[in-house]
């Protein structure tokens, strides 16, 4: 099955130039239906207005970290199934394990190209 590019895919990230790098990576890849929020607060309101097919978020974000994000997203019925992507800096074994028991479908350690992404996204939207 071949990935659906006309998907809605939120990107969560508080560090504009990490947004503008993952929307060109996406728009790359083909995607063309891409939002973004600069926190977990705005991106949980955008989740209320529009209904996303893949989320990928920054782990380390004030004032509700990426991890937390993750949490309340999978806490919601409606957004349980929603694949959801981590992006960090860090690639402690601990918060790839605490990141998997909350729920996250896949990883991405920074820096990180178009063929990574596409990777990522392929595994958790089948691809």
């Amino acid at each position: 099955m071949a990935l659906d590019l006309s998907m809605p895919i939120l990107i969560v990230d508080d560090y504009q130039a990490m947004v503008r790098i993952i929307r060109n990576l996406l728009h790359q890849l083909g995607f063309e239906d891409v939002d973004e929020a600069p926190d977990g607060p705005s991106a949980l309101a955008k989740m209320r207005e529009k209904k996303y097919a893949l989320v990928i978020s920054d782990w380390n974000m004030e004032p509700m970290s990426g991890y937390d994000l993750l949490r309340e997203v999978r806490a919601e019925e409606a957004w349980r199934s929603i694949p959801f992507i981590m992006v960090t800096a860090e690639s402690k074994t601990e918060n790839v394990i605490a990141a998997k028991k909350a729920g996250v479908n896949n990883y991405i350690v920074k820096p990180f190209n178009a063929q990574t992404l596409k990777a990522k996204i392929e595994a958790v939207c089948g691809g």
